[in-house]
Formats: structure tokens, C-alpha cells, sequence
């Protein structure tokens, strides 16, 4: 299989990038549709399946049907299928293929495979790719095993094999779709509150999965020596562990009393550490969100807004956007000119991005936010809570996305589709210009704030 080539660049990587998860979406969906692929053999609604595809495919976990009791093992395995697809890059794929039949890839493929793997080095792509796919595999197949130790005792052996490669595979690439409906439908991983070994593989699989293959390639050159590591590596690091502990804390200090009142202290400590970690875009949950309090609703809907990190499974506006960010804010409190952190100045450039990223999130989350509070009758709070986790490809809810009508579903899927490829490039992907003038506009000085 070759990387489609287009001569003068017509398309450009973006483009390239946007078309191929719709193809995944548009082929998802027309499988999803035919009768071997439900449980009771019968056709499934066209856009019921559109909604799953998309987020399937964006490794979202927004579901209309519980994935469990409506399909079956055909429409299980295209599921799992596009979420693997998703969570790895479609180019990622295809480049492997490449690899594996010996064929050349051209500088101009070399270019869009950066893009598509979220790396800003030019050199080693290849090499970085091949270690993309063995570290997933690495990840899924020992996350897969961990859980085997807990599933098969209770489900036999190959259902419970089966069960923990779907739930390693959906947790590495932030997905959050589970086959756990047979506990009860829309039930999630709450069955195993208390099971550490579930808990604990579940969260190691989505913050590996979650801090971008880039911090890879540095801990597995660099090992323990943080010094050596790009910077990029250093904030996403920096970031993940402030998110994860914050969240930690904030969960049990907002639900201790609330939604975990009824657990032992043991088990609160363990639920609120799930909840911060899955909160990054993965889309499980172990205490039932209906049940959360507000202050912790607000809590998972910041944690859901950030996201995880670059080049990565996860979605949100990324880690590094809001560093950037707050580095910049503290740069222009201290009255410095450009922000600088670990001794290392940011690029105006990415500064802007950062600001660019957020607002395009802000904006796209108040409109839909907007529009399906207007045709829906849900409380403003749910609205919200389901417009961020489809916008963040988190897959979290309290419970509506099913009874939402076809046009909130349709919003959805769009916020899915444009949160997995990212705000920014979903802009550029459709408003890029071949050619832009070279033209300096005079400057002139207005107030702000």
C-alpha cells in the first residue's frame, strides 16, 4: 500500500489528514449498518451509526447504544477496529504498511506523516513511527494481560481474553468505549469500582496513551535524565503530573461526601484518582455521573477541556496549549517580553496558536452549547458536560447523548470529528490559502482589558 501522492500539492497535508478519518467514519458507519453487525440482525438507523463510527473513530466514547447489548461481535470488532485506527493516525497505518511491502516514501509523504504523528523533528520520522506501533503494541498486549487476571476468572477464558484486549485497546487510545453492558447498560467500568487491578492498568493505559509518542522517544533515548529532554517533553510531563495530582485532590475534596459517600475511605481515594485520569479524554468511569456534585461536574469539565497532550491518543486542547498559556500570562504580569520557561524562550508564533486553539474551543463549545440547549430540554449543567466531552473527545456523560434528537447528534459528531483532527488544523484544513501576499499592514495601538 502506497501514501496517495498529489501532484503540486492540491491538497494539502491537513486536507490529506481530514479525508482519511472521514473515510474511516463514512466506511465505519455503511458496516455498523448491516444486520450481522447487531445483535438482533436488523438494520441499524443510518445515523446512529454515523454517531458511533465518528466516535469511535475520533476515540471519543459518546455512544447512542449500548455497545454490548446492541451490537454484536461483527459490529464489536469494526468498533474496536476504528477506534485502534483512530488512536494511532490513519497515516501511521498506511506508513506501516509501506514499511512492511518495502515500498519508498517520498519526501512529500515524509511531510505529511509529521504532521499526522504531531512531531516538529524532520529527522528519524520513520524510525519514530515503527516505535509508535511496537510501544502501542508493547502497552495494549501487557495492559491486555493485566486485565486477563481479573476478566477471565469471572468471564472464562476467551471471553474474558477477548474482554481485556477490547478494554486495553479502547483505554490506551483514550477511547472509552467498554463491553460492560452485561452488568447493567451504560454501566462503564462502575462493576469494578473496587478492584484496584482494573483501575490502576485502566489509568496507566490512558496516561501512556495520553502523553504523546514525542515523550516517548525522549524517556526511551534519555531514560531518567530529565535534563536531556526537549522541552516539549518537559512541560508535558510537568503538566500531566499537576493535572492528574490536582485532580486527584479536587475529586475526593468535591465527592467525598457526594457521589463516593457510600465507599470506604480506601475506595474513595481510588475512585477519585480514576475519575481525574480518565477525565483527560479517555471516557470511563467507576462512580455514576449523574450522581456527582456540581462543584465536581465543574471539576471533570476543566479536566476534560485541557485534554492530554500533543502527538498522542487523547484530545482536548492539549497540555502544552494551556502551559503555554499560563507561561505567557505570568510573562506579561512580571512585564517581561517573551515568556520563558526551563530556561528556554517560546516562539511568539506559539504563543499565538496557543490563543488561537482556546478560542476556536471556546467559540465552538459556546455555539453548540447554544443550539442544543435551545432544541433540547436538558439543564444547562448536562449541556454543557456533554458539549465538552464531545469537543475534547473525552466520551463522558450524565447520561443524555441517547435521548438527544438529530440535530444535537449531529452537533456532536462534528465537535468529535473537529476535536480528533484538532481546532486549529480543522481550520486550516478548510480556509488554507496556497498563496498568501506579502504585505505589512501599519500598525496602530488599541486598549485591551
Amino acid at each position: 500500500m502506497k501514501i496517495p501522492s498529489f501532484k503540486n500539492n492540491k491538497l494539502s497535508y491537513t486536507r490529506i489528514i481530514a479525508l482519511f478519518f472521514l473515510g474511516v467514519i463514512i466506511l465505519g458507519t455503511l458496516l455498523l449498518t448491516l444486520p450481522i453487525s447487531s445483535k438482533s440482525r436488523e438494520w441499524t438507523p443510518l445515523l446512529d451509526c454515523a454517531f458511533t463510527a465518528t466516535s469511535a473513530t475520533c476515540v471519543t466514547g459518546l455512544i447512542v447504544y449500548d455497545t454490548f447489548s446492541h451490537w454484536s461481535l461483527f459490529g464489536q470488532t469494526v468498533i474496536i477496529s476504528m477506534i485502534q485506527v483512530g488512536g494511532l493516525g490513519v497515516m501511521t497505518i498506511i506508513t506501516m504498511f509501506s514499511v512492511f511491502l518495502k515500498k519508498k516514501i517520498s519526501l512529500h509523504e515524509r511531510k505529511l506523516l509529521m504532521e499526522s504523528s504531531g512531531t516538529v523533528r524532520k529527522s528519524g520520522i520513520i524510525r519514530l513511527l515503527k516505535q509508535i506501533v511496537t510501544g502501542t503494541l508493547i502497552f495494549e498486549g501487557t495492559g491486555a494481560l493485566l486485565l486477563a487476571t481479573r476478566f477471565c476468572p469471572e468471564l472464562g477464558f476467551f471471553n474474558g481474553l477477548r474482554y481485556s484486549v477490547f478494554h486495553s485497546v479502547s483505554a490506551f487510545c483514550n477511547a472509552g468505549f467498554d463491553l460492560m453492558g452485561r452488568y447493567g447498560s451504560f454501566s462503564s467500568l462502575t462493576p469494578f469500582a473496587d478492584d484496584a487491578v482494573v483501575n490502576l492498568t485502566i489509568c496507566i493505559l490512558i496516561i501512556t496513551g495520553g502523553i504523546g509518542y514525542l515523550v516517548w522517544q525522549d524517556v526511551l533515548n534519555f531514560k531518567s535524565d530529565f535534563k536531556k529532554y526537549s522541552l516539549q517533553s518537559k512541560i508535558v510531563l510537568v503538566t500531566s503530573a499537576v493535572l492528574v495530582l490536582g485532580g486527584w485532590l479536587l475529586m475526593l475534596v468535591c465527592e467525598w461526601n457526594s457521589s463516593m459517600a457510600q465507599l470506604s475511605p480506601g475506595k474513595k481515594i481510588l475512585a477519585a484518582f480514576f475519575q481525574s485520569v480518565t477525565a483527560r479524554t479517555a471516557g470511563f468511569n467507576t462512580v455514576p455521573l449523574n450522581e456527582l456534585s456540581s462543584a465536581g461536574l465543574m471539576a471533570m469539565v476543566v479536566l476534560m477541556f485541557i485534554g492530554g497532550s500533543p502527538g498522542s491518543t487523547a484530545g482536548g486542547v492539549k497540555t502544552t496549549t494551556v502551559a503555554v498559556m499560563i507561561i505567557e500570562l505570568i510573562a506579561v504580569a512580571r512585564g517581561e517580553k517573551s515568556p520563558t520557561v526551563f530556561k528556554r524562550r517560546l516562539e511568539e508564533d506559539t504563543v499565538k496558536k496557543a490563543g488561537a486553539i482556546i478560542t476556536i474551543y471556546m467559540l465552538a463549545i459556546t455555539l453548540a452549547v447554544i443550539i442544543i440547549g435551545a432544541v433540547e430540554g436538558f439543564p444547562l449543567g448536562d449541556v454543557v458536560f456533554e458539549v465538552v466531552s464531545a469537543a475534547a473527545t473525552v466520551g463522558l456523560t450524565t447520561g443524555i447523548t441517547p435521548t438527544l434528537g438529530a440535530v444535537s447528534h449531529l452537533i456532536l459528531m462534528l465537535l468529535m470529528y473537529g476535536g480528533r483532527l484538532g481546532g486549529l488544523t480543522l481550520m486550516i484544513a478548510f480556509a488554507e490559502r496556497q498563496q498568501t501576499a506579502m504585505l505589512t499592514r501599519p500598525t496602530e495601538k488599541i486598549q485591551i482589558g
